[in-house]
């Protein structure tokens, strides 16, 4: 993983298990937490694809999770006091692009192939198994984090975007 990106990483793994919790256990939060790392990770790369842009998002930010929370309501039960400083690090389209990942394992395998045209290499994910090919296990351990109907009015906020970026890498390939 990027070191420069872990914090849009992390806070876009921490949106999605809070939007999409995973069934109740250790184990069960741990799977859904690897699937959900795993998507925010490829998204994160894909999205800021070069040093440049790294520095552009540590200068600039995010933009913050607003516009998430209001879509899916969770902005009618604030954060507590101190709660709200992670949720400025999400990036809605980071968060957007992994929805699209979590809910079509097709996209996931273009996004992989198109992680190779990023200045972090193909590798940035590692082995994202979990993410291209779930098991009954870890579907039964995140079935709201992997649940298509639930993920996609999330998913559609920068779903042509993603299907653009991964046309014009499969394009260039």
């Amino acid at each position: 993983m990027p070191s420069d990106l872990s914090p849009v990483i992390a806070a876009a793994t921490r949106w999605l298990l809070t939007a999409f919790p995973a069934t109740a256990g250790a184990l069960n939060y741990a799977l859904a937490e690897a699937q959900a790392r795993q998507a925010t990770t490829i998204a994160a790369t894909l999205r800021y694809p070069t040093t440049l842009d790294v520095e552009m998002l540590k200068l600039l930010g995010p933009g913050g999770s607003g516009r998430l929370d209001a879509l899916t309501g969770a902005d009618q039960y604030p954060m507590a006091e101190g709660e709200q400083a992670w949720g400025t690090w999400v990036d809605e389209t980071v968060v957007s692009w992994a929805a699209n990942l979590l809910a079509d394992t097709d996209l996931v395998t273009r996004a992989q192939a198109a992680l190779s045209a990023t200045e972090h290499g193909a590798d940035v994910a590692g082995d994202a198994r979990r993410l291209a090919i779930p098991t009954p296990r870890d579907h039964d351990a995140a079935p709201l984090l992997r649940h298509p109907d639930l993920l996609e009015p999330v998913g559609d906020v920068h779903r042509s975007s993603l299907l653009k970026l991964l046309e014009s890498e499969t394009a260039g390939a």
